[in-house]
């Protein structure tokens, strides 16, 4: 196979997100939350790899027709973004105009920031909450706080979207890259297991989940913090 042969297969692979979109889409529409979220999942990990196998083979060189980041991102709104807005309003986890406000929210906020231009730092972290809505509404499910609990979370969430805040991304921060990437590998076998386990057979993955998750939320503001007092 040749190199361009390779980029567009690339291309094909992170197209395929979309196909898990749907089947996710269509499990939740079922009310079949532990599937959905299996979907999610998978969908999490082909977004994981699609960006270095994207700069392996040079894909914007040697697959041009294609805009794979316009591509990624119309993917990512669907799987972090509108599927889990979905989930947590059609679940009955947030009681009565608490959901409207929640989906409202995360959908509007999520848009503005999937536009933002200045969403990317210099070492390639996220400028705010990156709209991994997919990575907080499993915890949401795994834990299942009360309402008030979940839209306080949900609007912290969406104001640190714009706030001066820098989030990890599992690769391509290479600070703390040694301890990140593992630690989101470990993600999403948590997540996976317990998805799998409908969150309540195995309290140790919901277990691993919040300790991975909350790492996640944390590193990049913790490496702030850091580079301030040295």
């Amino acid at each position: 196979m040749d190199l361009r042969a390779k980029a567009l297969a690339v291309h094909f692979l992170t197209a395929t997100g979309a196909v898990f979109a749907m089947l996710a889409l269509l499990e939740a529409v079922n009310e079949k939350w532990d599937m959905m979220f299996v979907w999610l999942v998978v969908a999490f990990f082909v977004d994981g790899i699609d960006g270095p196998l994207a700069r392996r083979y040079n894909v914007k060189t040697n697959a041009p027709i294609f805009d794979g980041v316009l591509l990624d991102l119309i993917i990512d709104y669907l799987t972090y973004v509108f599927i889990p807005a979905y989930a947590l309003f059609a679940s009955g986890l947030l009681a009565g105009w608490t959901g409207w406000v929640a989906i409202i929210v995360i959908t509007f906020a999520s848009a503005m920031y999937f536009a933002d231009s200045r969403m990317k730092t210099k070492d390639n972290s996220f400028q705010g909450f990156p709209g991994a809505w997919n990575m907080a509404v499993i915890v949401i499910f795994a834990t299942t706080p009360n309402h008030w609990v979940i839209l306080g979370t949900v609007s912290l969430l969406a104001l640190s979207m714009f706030l001066p805040l820098k989030f990890v991304h599992p690769v391509r921060t290479e600070r703390w890259r040694p301890v990140t990437l593992p630690v989101a590998l470990a993600w999403v076998g948590f997540a996976s297991w317990a998805a799998w386990g409908n969150f309540t057979e195995v309290p140790a993955a919901n277990i691993g989940l919040v300790i991975t998750s909350t790492y996640m939320l944390l590193a990049g503001v913790a490496q702030q913090v850091i580079a301030q007092k040295t």
